[in-house]
């Protein structure tokens, strides 16, 4: 059975950390026997520049029969932040019920991670993260604007509905590995949603007898992240605490350009969307050398979720054992390698 999947290069180096990944999908579909087919569609900034909008107004539409979507970046100069993630990204995470980004951090064989005790093996978690309300709400606005007294008014939303169904994806995904969970809050400050928060993380944990939990404060759970990165398995986190807390444990594992992510619908009632974490960096857009690691660990992460697990597997090995040697790793790694250099000995690990 052919499995579609909209493609969506994006802006700057997504075009080329997303080419570089369709030459590994393809060994891999090769290898495996996969029937993928893609679409390619040219929704940016450089369209939203063109044509006023990141995306057609039928663009969820047209989306939504595909059995997955692979997005390289978005974001460009000129353009501020929020046209282009509400313009795009933030309506397919939300339309498409994608509730839950997933975000696995690892210190791999080949990257030096900043901190001097750390090593390759040492750090291996995933931050569940909450992605369709939270602190990213679209209720509020901007009052008496140019007036001395202007304010801004920004609402957090945390429903029981939307709060449950994360928790509980957290709490079945720490069971499935080492059975320990932390669930970041900041209920000392916070009056009302973290104090919620973390209610239903109580109640729902009653659920998972089997899993060791516990709650740490944003701020505190940010250090240990640093001072005891290891330590970690799940951690689970509202919109914004799983947002920032997954960039840093990246940093901690030496390079965001290592890192993936996956925006899962898990009912599997919409397509979910699969992408990098590093962003379009535009300064070096153009030149070859973008890392495409954390674009190839995405796609590892939707061939599992389209049900390839020993595709994915496979991929992700490769991906592994070709970051290890200097020459076939990109210069922000420490490596030689060209964004071409890279895809080409993964997609020959693949097939060998």
């Amino acid at each position: 059975m052919t499995q579609q999947i909209a493609v969506i290069p994006g802006d700057g180096i997504g075009p080329e950390v997303i080419s570089a990944t369709r030459t590994a999908l393809d060994a891999v579909a090769r290898s495996h026997g996969l029937d993928l087919a893609y679409d390619t569609f040219d929704w940016s900034c450089r369209r939203y520049l063109e044509q006023g909008a990141m995306m057609p107004a039928d663009g969820l539409d047209l989306l939504q029969p595909y059995d997955a979507i692979l997005l390289g970046a978005v974001g460009w100069p000129g353009v501020p932040d929020h046209v282009s993630l509400w313009g795009l990204l933030i309506p397919i995470r939300r339309t498409f019920r994608q509730y839950v980004n997933l975000r696995p951090v690892a210190v791999l064989d080949g990257v030096d991670s900043p901190l001097r005790d750390v090593r390759a093996g040492d750090v291996d978690l995933v931050v569940v993260r909450e992605n369709v309300e939270g602190e990213y709400s679209e209720i509020g606005g901007r009052h008496n604007r140019g007036f001395p007294d202007e304010m801004a008014v920004q609402e957090s939303v945390f429903t029981r509905a939307g709060v449950t169904r994360v928790v509980d994806y957290a709490f079945e995904l720490a069971r499935a590995r080492s059975g320990y969970l932390t669930s970041a809050t900041k209920s000392n400050g916070i009056v009302h949603t973290l104090p919620f928060w973390d209610e239903v993380v109580a109640e729902r944990a009653e659920r998972f007898g089997d899993v060791r939990w516990d709650a740490e404060h944003i701020d505190a759970l940010a250090a240990k992240l640093v001072l005891e990165p290891g330590r970690f398995d799940v951690i689970v986190g509202s919109n914004l605490f799983g947002d920032i807390l997954s960039d840093l444990a990246a940093a901690v594992a030496g390079s965001i350009g290592v890192a993936p992510s996956a925006n899962l619908d898990p009912t599997r009632t919409f397509p979910s969307m699969f992408e990098p974490v590093h962003g379009s960096a535009p300064d070096i857009a153009g030149r070859g050398v973008a890392d495409p690691v954390g674009a190839l660990w995405s796609a590892a992460m939707m061939l599992d979720h389209l049900g390839h697990e020993e595709a994915g597997a496979d991929l992700l090995a490769a991906v592994r054992s070709t970051v290890r040697s200097p020459a076939t790793r990109t210069p922000d790694l420490g490596g030689t390698a060209r964004t071409t250099e890279v895809a080409d000995a993964v997609a020959a690990a693949v097939s060998r």
